[in-house]
């Protein structure tokens, strides 16, 4: 069951730039902020947090990284919409019994959650993820 908007990733190119337009946006203290590297989708991330959920700001670690690509498609802007679920496995399955296909098997992410992506051609050109604490 889907319990919430996790957060909102936005992709940037420059990741310490984009986090004080964001902090002065927001009125954010920037002790709030957490930023982690997650090798796996090689991407640095920084979670700024609002209410219940977050912002993600994603910067691409190399040439190779699925937001570089992204960003030279189309710039900086919004990359995807996480919602949290309490059973990764179970919302998998239940997204792939509607015929939705899932960007690979659910995995590891950034802010100790396990991660799985469904297809945009499939959800309206919306890249969607899911996401599970890992407890």
């Amino acid at each position: 069951m889907i319990r919430k908007i996790d957060h909102i990733a936005i992709a940037v190119q420059n990741l310490e730039s984009a986090l004080e337009t964001f902090r002065n946006v927001l009125g954010c203290d920037a002790g709030a902020i957490t930023i982690e590297e997650v090798p796996s989708e090689k991407v640095r991330v920084a979670f700024i947090p609002v209410g219940e959920t977050k912002i993600e700001l994603l910067q691409p670690l190399g040439d190779d990284s699925p937001i570089s690509k992204f960003l030279l498609k189309n710039g900086d802007g919004m990359h995807h919409i996480a919602l949290e679920t309490d059973d990764i496995e179970a919302e998998t399955e239940r997204a792939r019994s509607l015929n939705l296909s899932t960007l690979g098997a659910p995995k590891d992410g950034a802010g100790g959650k396990r991660i799985v992506f469904l297809h945009p051609k499939e959800t309206n050109r919306v890249l969607i993820e899911f996401t599970e604490k890992h407890f």
